[in-house]
């Protein structure tokens, strides 16, 4: 069931506006958001924290048994060309990453990621992880509503869609607490689990503006319920 607690609204900086129709490749606004305990804010290629947050996110077992990198990164060299990577596709318009904090004392909890982003359709794709000691606290939940929250009121998408691997229960919970209703499976899909020659099914989540809409103006009886 969807957690009752109305979702905040994201704090964003003066100029995350949406990107206009007619441009379709317009960098894309990386701003912090604040709430749910949680501070987003992007990642920081040259801070040796997040250097090494990221790093041990993307090596972590949990991590590769359901996700298969296509360009593995092994060490912290790799980790920093993985993290500008990131900056410079926000500035080429094709993703959102943002750096998932404790909001009261700025450690570093995970990721969570619109990718990509077509800004023409006005859809993505989100993905998220949470570092190993930063599960069981419903981290990757809320940093998926205030970051929806944003990216449907502020950066203006129709569809956001969250695909995971058949199996992954943890990710397929989530997706349905934050009002990301199971649409169906997409045969073959995905790497399977460190393969590049071998596939698996992806089940396919996704929710749209107007089921954000609704559930913020307690449409149906909903009254706000956090999606």
């Amino acid at each position: 069931m969807p957690d009752p607690v109305p979702p905040p609204r994201p704090t964003t900086a003066p100029d995350a506006a949406a990107p206009r129709s007619d441009s379709p490749s317009a960098p894309l606004p990386a701003p912090e958001l604040t709430g749910e305990g949680l501070r987003l804010r992007p990642w920081r290629p040259e801070a040796e924290e997040d250097v090494d947050a990221w790093l041990r996110g993307i090596l972590d077992e949990e991590f590769l048994r359901w996700n298969t990198p296509l360009k593995p990164v092994t060490d912290r060299l790799g980790a920093r060309e993985s993290l500008r990577r990131r900056a410079e596709e926000g500035r080429a318009g094709s993703a959102v990453s943002f750096c998932v904090t404790d909001s009261a004392e700025g450690t570093v909890l995970g990721h969570l990621a619109f990718q990509p982003v077509d800004q023409v359709s006005r859809s993505a794709r989100v993905g998220y992880w949470v570092l190993p000691e930063a599960r069981g606290h419903r981290v990757a939940a809320r940093a998926l509503r205030l970051a929806g929250d944003w990216a449907f009121t502020r950066l203006g998408l129709h569809r956001i869609e969250l695909g995971h691997a058949m199996g992954h229960l943890a990710s397929c919970r989530i997706a349905e607490q934050c009002g990301y209703p199971a649409e169906g499976v997409l045969r073959g899909a995905m790497f399977a689990a460190g393969r590049l020659d071998a596939f698996r099914d992806v089940h396919l989540h996704a929710r749209l503006a107007s089921d954000h809409a609704a559930q913020r103006d307690g449409v149906n009886g909903v009254d706000g319920a956090a999606g």
